[in-house]
């Protein structure tokens, strides 16, 4: 759900309620133009401009925590739970203080209205003094599975309506495994212009240079913490039993790995049928190639034998519509495909280098004991 600013009325967007539901909550939510200005556009601070890019993203702990909570209750297995991120812009950090989820709602809640609860959630924390303003969004993942055609979607809209807004990916196998897995991206520039255009053809990614590895940038994040949960946060680890300290030196990779192989065999499946398609549009479009130049060059022979026999040329023809081109395959979910792919090794990459440290380390401790 994106909140998209304009001026005299703040307006949600989703890609996920018609266009009527969407008009009809612009209707209902009407504000003056200075209250909207400072409740749907994020306030940089002095000096600073829309234009300057988010260098450092800072998340409040309070955050973390209901990100990881809202998994907890409402995510099972490979279901992804998402939420808005509020907060604000300072210089070319953009801290996030607060967030809210989206509800699990069924087919049966058909009278919930996801524009009103958004607009519900924004007016009450404006109205307890709490930031409210939309700076992007966060999603949950499943072995690292969020390079889609939806993500995409959802970043650009958020993106092109807010310029600072970023997507926070929470990985809870990864976290599970003894490390907190908690990513922010952004859409570069590059595929920003390309989807403005929406020109996603083989020789417009090519004019534009966009390759899987470009598509994302990575944000590093940084966990703010106040004093008070500092001191808590040791007082729990000073609690703490032993048996938890150990169990990150446990030398078993469970089914993390096995899992993660099998995706990636799924994705690389996926990634060689679109080349087998883009293989087939090449030949056909090389024969009808031949088959067009074969044809200009029997007309051009027919013609200097009319011309020999003193009879007029032949009428000229419009090659183009006896000789239609092929329709070219989209390549943007080719390269979604292939982030993905990339995304799956560097966690495995990530994965298989924690248990060899580990297994090495065993080794060491075991000759030492002997």
């Amino acid at each position: 759900l994106t909140c998209i600013r304009y001026p005299g009325k703040r307006r949600f967007v989703s890609s996920f309620l018609s266009t009527q539901s969407v008009k009809m909550a612009a209707r209902k939510e009407s504000v003056p133009t200075a209250a909207a200005t400072a409740a749907a556009s994020p306030a940089p601070a002095s000096g600073n401009t829309l234009d300057s890019p988010v260098k450092q993203i800072q998340i409040e702990g309070l955050v973390v925590l209901k990100i990881i909570k809202h998994y907890q209750e409402e995510g099972q297995g490979n279901e992804v739970v998402q939420g808005v991120l509020l907060g604000l812009v300072v210089e070319d950090r953009l801290e996030i203080t607060n967030c809210f989820p989206f509800p699990q709602h069924t087919e049966d809640d058909a009278d919930f209205d996801e524009v009103q609860y958004q607009m519900e959630m924004m007016r009450s924390l404006r109205h307890v003094n709490i930031d409210h303003l939309h700076v992007g969004w966060y999603q949950s993942t499943y072995y690292g599975s969020f390079v889609s055609r939806a993500l995409l979607d959802s970043q650009f809209s958020y993106q092109h309506a807010i310029e600072e807004s970023v997507v926070l990916i929470y990985d809870p196998i990864k976290t599970a495994q003894g490390s907190l897995s908690l990513k922010a991206y952004r859409l570069t520039p590059k595929l920003m212009e390309i989807c403005k255009e929406k020109d996603f053809t083989p020789e417009g990614l090519k004019k534009a240079n966009v390759g899987f590895e470009c598509m994302f940038e990575e944000v590093p994040i940084v966990i703010k913490n106040s004093h008070l949960i500092n001191v808590l946060m040791w007082e729990l680890e000073e609690k703490s039993t032993l048996a938890d300290k150990h169990e990150l030196l446990n030398l078993s990779s469970s089914n993390h790995l096995e899992k993660s192989l099998q995706l990636l065999m799924d994705r690389v499946d996926d990634m060689s049928q679109d080349i087998v398609k883009y293989n087939t549009f090449s030949r056909n479009l090389s024969k009808q190639q031949q088959q067009k130049h074969q044809y200009v060059q029997r007309r051009q022979q027919e013609n200097v034998q009319r011309q020999s026999r003193g009879e007029p040329p032949l009428p000229e023809e419009d090659i183009s519509k006896m000789f239609k081109p092929p329709q070219a395959p989209p390549r943007m979910d080719t390269l979604l495909i292939a982030g993905q792919i990339n995304t799956y090794c560097q966690n495995i990459k990530e994965f298989t280098s924690q248990n060899l440290g580990k297994l090495f380390m065993a080794e060491a401790l075991q000759g030492h004991n002997s």
